[in-house]
């Protein structure tokens, strides 16, 4: 996958110019030697630009570029845009290395969101074997093949032989890990670097040994947009408009057009980092650097700082590139901020990047290798015609040579005689490989029943109350479902028959009987401890679209309550007696976390979970008695699944709490929210002396935490014991249930410490 060259061009083709590094390592260290920053005749971003003059305007600067640079005798690397491209990574199981392609091509049609057919993708593996298991991590990188191909077209045309083809985010990431090591130190620290390009903001969070990326379609072109929009002026005027703000005595206007931008932009990248937050809550990120031509905009990176409150950083220099003797250092550092993707890209080229992979397309490879090589034909050629000569001459000699070595020849019948020998007992040992296959397939097989965890999930959402079995507030779920906040509101909060599930881990056990709920911690988590706003937890971002996605209805807890056990099924007497006696054996051990708005109590919400005596009436069913009755709640066919022991607290419990700010409870709840309030304290939480935090919902944006009951002076309330007087609001709940899987598969049962019928090739996991 590697290459490692002397000298490289690394060349990256942005919306607003091309620009160029020429480095080499053939002094011992990594030196730029050349460099260039072509500014294209227009910006291709720009209003009213078609795409032919698009093309023109690229060839027209990749010729000046050629024209001015000898690039024959460098390997060349080039970056595709972040657009439609794809990276991830995945652990595979302990497999012999030879297997690893295999496994890996299998796991990219599984993991890439694209027809494979349709990708240019490589993948590498990320270091070495991690711990006792075995595990190898491995990176898959695809981009499409419409995106690859228009890149390529450019450099084919000015006939430029290009070796190494990669993703703009993996450029910058190789930037990081070699110049900045002291900030990618582990896993536990990453540091999110930012190019805010004409188009387009590429966002990627980099740690020592995994990358997440994310395209922001918003760039300095949108802040011309916006100037243009609001003083009616063409793009260009724009453009002049915008780059000659900070001296304009219309500046203060200027800015005031490019504040919603400023906005827009802050924002999506703190929702970026909020979901890689919630997906990596063991990482934290300790700071932001800003390239691209974007970040020379007044007061943008100093915006951005105050939003996520983050320090960021402008490089002024790259720390560990050194400045060869025939560049000048002022003007190289005039573009430092210009120069990060392409930095990525020439590490790569000489041997020094993190991410190796290429998605060069092989016949594109082939055909500009060939094309590059047609003096040399000719040279053979004529080398061809010389020896064919000489040969002829040759043969006479060899004839009478021939003849004179008969003994020889018997020799070499005998060793051919020997060969086929080898060749048959070679076609023995071949024919074994079915018996191979086999053993192969056997192995396997438990991916057979990969659907069933996402079956289990899909029928504990569907018990949740939705509008079919709760049509009393078809109203709001509807309006919850379009985003109709005032529709949502209409209704009081505690009124609201809503669940909000923040966290569902489901894992694989081969007898319930012995399982423990925590016993396998999905989530990489210290078990029996709560995630939360308690302690020394890390900061949560909440992500509403997750939540809506999640969104479901009713729930029961209380925090000092006993749990209730024993619900009966539907059939009476002989069925109720029968389902006593709980089958042992494999099945599935399930932890639900989320809260709920309903009630003005915990004792209310728990009866709209779990109602008492209405098992024979179900439509009065709440969220428990709904999945203590599968086989009835599964309308087209008998469930897989049944509940498993719901009377013993060893395989049923429930815990549940207040909703509050600095106390342990599950993550994922409400958004933080800085109240100003002197001298007061609304959530037992102060952070300090002018104001306190509390959570909100992140759709209605009402109050979730409990807070403080104020006087006519604005002081909290006291009750008679002279504690404070709190309203409680939402309330959250953490669900431990077991399902006994009917009828698991004998393979899964039978199979043996190598970990089949595990939780990983079960797909079990963390929703």
């Amino acid at each position: 996958m590697a290459i490692k060259a002397s000298t490289v061009w690394a060349i990256d083709i942005g919306n607003s110019s091309l620009k160029a590094l020429h480095l080499s390592t053939e002094r011992g260290v990594v030196e730029v030697i050349d460099f260039e920053n072509v500014r294209h005749g227009k910006i291709l971003g720009g209003g009213g630009i078609r795409e032919a003059e698009k093309e023109e305007l690229v060839a027209l600067s990749l010729r000046k570029f050629v024209s001015k640079h000898d690039l024959s005798r460098d390997e060349i690397v080039v970056s595709v845009p972040s657009q439609n491209s794809f990276a991830r990574f995945v652990k595979l199981p302990p497999v012999e290395a030879k297997r690893i392609p295999e496994i890996v091509k299998f796991e990219a049609v599984q993991q890439i969101p694209f027809d494979i057919n349709d990708v240019q993708w490589d993948w590498q593996t990320m270091g070495e074997t991690e711990g006792e298991s075995g595990e190898v991590k491995v990176g898959i990188f695809a981009i499409k093949n419409d995106v690859v191909n228009s890149a390529l077209e450019h450099y084919e045309r000015e006939d430029i032989q290009v070796s190494y083809v990669q993703m703009a985010p993996m450029a910058l990431y190789n930037y990081v890990l070699y110049d900045r090591p002291d900030l990618v130190k582990s896993d536990g620290r990453a540091v999110v670097v930012i190019n805010i390009g004409a188009d387009n903001t590429d966002l990627v969070v980099c740690a020592k040994s995994t990358v997440w990326q994310r395209c922001i379609l918003t760039g300095g072109n949108t802040f011309t947009k916006a100037i243009a929009d609001t003083f009616k002026l063409n793009f260009e005027k724009a453009e002049k408009l915008k780059r000659t703000a900070p001296v304009s005595k219309y500046a203060r206007q200027i800015f005031q057009a490019m504040k919603p931008v400023f906005a827009d932009l802050a924002s999506e990248i703190q929702r970026s980092l909020g979901f890689y937050n919630s997906s990596n809550p063991n990482t934290k990120i300790v700071k932001v650097i800003a390239l691209g031509g974007g970040t020379k905009l007044r007061g943008l990176l100093k915006y951005i700082q105050q939003t996520l409150q983050i320090p960021v950083e402008r490089p002024d220099a790259f720390k560990k590139l050194a400045i060869g003797s025939g560049v000048s250092p002022a003007k190289f550092h005039e573009n430092i901020c210009d120069f990060g993707i392409v930095y990525g890209l020439g590490l790569q080229g000489v041997g020094l990047g993190k991410i190796e992979s290429n998605l060069l397309p092989r016949n594109i490879a082939r055909s500009m290798a060939w094309a590059g090589k047609g003096r040399y034909f000719t040279a053979a050629a004529s080398v061809l015609l010389l020896v064919s000569l000489l040969c002829f001459g040759r043969s006479g000699l060899d004839w009478a040579s021939f003849m004179n070595h008969n003994r020889e020849r018997q020799e070499t019948s005998v060793i051919i005689g020997d060969v086929q020998d080898a060749k048959q007992k070679y076609e023995a040992e071949k024919a074994r490989g079915d018996e191979y296959k086999a053993m192969i397939e056997k192995e396997f097989k438990p991916f057979d029943y990969r659907a069933v965890v996402p079956q289990l999930h899909q029928t504990i959402l569907k018990a949740l109350p939705n509008p079919d079995n709760n049509p009393a507030q078809r109203v709001l779920y509807d309006a919850f479902a379009k985003g109709d906040i005032e529709g949502v509101i209409r209704i009081p909060r505690q009124e609201r028959k809503q669940i909000f599930i923040t966290s569902m881990t489901i894992h694989f056990s081969k007898d319930l009987a012995t399982a423990r709920f925590g016993a396998v911690d999905l989530r990489s988590r210290t078990p029996g401890r709560r995630p939360g706003f308690g302690g020394d937890s890390e900061e949560y971002y909440g992500d509403y679209e997750l939540m809506r996605e999640m969104e479901m209805m009713g729930m029961r807890g209380e925090e000092s309550m006993e749990p209730r056990f024993g619900r009966a099924p539907i059939g009476g007497e002989a069925e109720g007696a029968e389902a006593a006696l709980e089958e042992e054996g494999p099945g599935f051990v399930v932890t639900i976390e989320g809260y709920s708005p309903y009630g003005n109590s915990r004792e209310e919400m728990g009866e709209f979970m779990d109602p008492p005596g209405v098992e024979s009436k179900p439509g009065s069913w709440g969220f428990v008695t709904r999945i203590a009755n599968l086989d009835y709640f599964v309308k087209d066919a008998n469930s897989p699944f049944k509940l498993y022991k719901n009377t013993e607290v060893e395989h049923f419990n429930l815990e549940t709490g207040d909703v509050g700010f600095g106390v342990p409870m599950p993550g994922g709840i409400g958004i933080r929210e800085y109240i100003e309030r002197a001298n007061t304290s609304l959530t037992g939480y102060r952070s300090s002396s002018s104001g306190d935090w509390i959570l909100i919902d992140p759709m209605t944006k009402e109050t979730v935490s409990k807070v403080a009951v104020l006087d006519t002076t604005g002081k909290p309330k006291l009750d008679r014991s002279g504690k404070e007087i709190f309203e409680i609001n939402d309330h959250w709940f953490i669900l431990n249930v077991k399902f006994l899987w009917k009828e698991a598969p004998a393979e899964i049962l039978e199979a043996d410490e190598t970990g089949a019928g595990s939780t990983t090739q079960l797909y079990g996991g963390r929703y």
